[in-house]
């Protein structure tokens, strides 16, 4: 894959970030670059505290950086108005988390449309789309339960399903397996795949595990909120 510059989908420069932490501040990111070609898929590593989710919430756009830029195909994330920023957000980036993140008083089909319902999109098509990617991710007769009735796994291909809605050209996942069994991470991350091959979707996801790493064709380690390698 080439790495011109119109072929690089992420881009994050110089990128710091802080919190504050009672009295004292925490930085977390100290001077970050990265760039990510279309299509990518990088694991980031590092330990607890090392910046990873931090990142991953800079690079969709749930967070600003406190210093530095965040560039989406050509365009800064800063210089977009909320609004702007949340319709984005909701079109182009798709987020996996550990916790799933599922409304519990809607069904799995439900809660698989809330984004394509947000951007508008009328009920017939949502629910249509819906479907699909909820056969897709292997839960056809599961589309009318609840989150809880059903297993981490099954409400984890939820989630996935619900990150695809909007047919987004980015994919962030955050420790999409820590909640699950090692079988069951490792259908996970053969769907992630398959999923991210089938539309050229660009892949970043932040682990722990040195076997869903392994998965990626590019691995990125944070050490002391800076790439170490």
């Amino acid at each position: 894959m080439t790495d011109s510059s119109a072929d690089i989908v992420l881009d994050a420069r110089a990128v710091h970030k802080s919190y504050r932490m009672g009295a004292r501040s925490l930085e977390v990111l100290r001077g970050v670059d990265l760039r990510v070609p279309r299509g990518d898929f990088v694991a980031l590593r590092g330990s607890s505290g090392a910046g990873k989710s931090t990142l991953l919430h800079l690079l969709g756009g749930l967070d600003s950086p406190d210093d530095g830029e965040i560039w989406f195909n050509g365009k800064i994330l800063s210089a977009l108005p909320k609004a702007a920023l949340a319709a984005w957000r909701n079109l182009k980036v798709g987020f996996v988390f550990q916790a799933y993140h599922l409304l519990p008083e809607l069904d799995a089909l439900e809660n698989v449309c809330l984004p394509a319902r947000i951007n508008r999109t009328p009920a017939a098509a949502a629910a249509a789309r819906g479907r699909e990617l909820l056969k897709r991710v292997g839960l056809a007769e599961r589309m009318d339960h609840r989150p809880k009735e059903l297993s981490g796994g099954e409400q984890q291909r939820v989630a996935i399903a619900r990150a695809l809605i909007n047919s987004p050209e980015l994919l962030l996942a955050d420790e999409p397996t820590g909640n699950l069994d090692s079988h069951t991470g490792a259908e996970i991350v053969d769907l992630l795949c398959s999923l991210r091959a089938e539309g050229r979707t660009t892949l970043v996801l932040a682990t722990h595990d040195d076997q869903v790493a392994a998965r990626a064709p590019r691995v990125i380690r944070l050490a002391d909120g800076l790439i170490a390698d």
